[in-house]
């Protein structure tokens, strides 16, 4: 899996913080799927959650919603993502300048540490071990990131125009929970959900990818501009996809609950 630049990660989303909830649809249903995938059946409602990765402060919300009493830290390494989270987020929640692979918070210090559809832009091993290591005894792991499968219909109709990457490459669901498992984290259990978002035509469904900062990035995307011809060859074939709701985009989405 090539892993795009962390500088140009930041870039990208910096870009797309101010528009990026008016664009976040599938971000938000994400995150209530992730939430209700959470079962604190067994479990006293968490005192200290982190929000790792938290975009604008919408995951927050959620948690702040179902555990009013909780001290919420949301953290981002996008200092533009961070700030509207200061500003949208309820009222007491922290908000840091942060890289989730290398947190600045002692260890055990947090009873939940949650994650929305940011691993996919990280090394899932050293973002995972920096999770246990944050986690206290008995505490929860969630996140949601994106499976292989993620924009299979856009791949297949550039797959006949280039060989340049358009999306990122995304990680096998399997390798996720091993890798959970590796870092020490144990009940670990994965659900795969696949949703799918219908767009009027190819430039509405990149523009939608690019408002979130999710455009490809790195090693193996095209360096240039795309020629007329092959802009017109991949909106060609992506058509002969289309359906009543317009043209389908389909999304992996991968679930992962565990326990320190």
């Amino acid at each position: 899996m090539t892993l795009p630049d962390k500088q140009r990660i930041r870039e990208s989303f910096a870009r797309a913080a101010a528009g990026y909830d008016a664009a976040a649809v599938l971000q938000r249903e994400v995150c209530a799927r992730l939430l209700a995938a959470l079962d604190d059946a067994t479990a006293p409602p968490p005192a200290d959650v982190l929000d790792a990765g938290c975009g604008t402060g919408y995951g927050a919300g959620l948690l702040h919603a179902r555990w009013p009493q909780a001290a919420i830290v949301a953290a981002d390494f996008a200092e533009s993502m961070t700030a509207t989270t200061r500003r949208q987020a309820p009222a007491g929640t922290a908000c840091a300048v942060a890289d989730i692979e290398a947190l600045p918070f002692a260890g055990a210090r947090f009873d939940l540490w949650w994650s929305s559809l940011t691993v996919q832009w990280c090394d899932a091993a050293t973002v995972l071990a920096e999770a246990a290591r944050v986690l206290r005894g008995d505490g929860q792991l969630a996140l949601s990131t994106l499976g292989a499968g993620t924009f299979a219909e856009l791949r297949a109709a550039f797959a006949g125009v280039d060989r340049h990457r358009h999306t990122l490459d995304f990680a096998a669901a399997e390798r996720l929970a091993e890798t959970a498992q590796a870092a020490g984290l144990r009940e670990v259990r994965l659900r795969r959900e696949t949703l799918t978002l219908h767009y009027p035509d190819l430039k509405a469904l990149l523009g939608a990818v690019k408002a979130i900062g999710a455009n490809a990035l790195g090693a193996g995307r095209r360096p240039g501009m795309m020629g007329k011809a092959a802009w017109q060859a991949a909106a060609a074939a992506y058509e002969r996809q289309r359906v009543a709701a317009g043209l389908p985009a389909s999304y992996d989405v991968i679930l992962l609950t565990a326990k320190k």
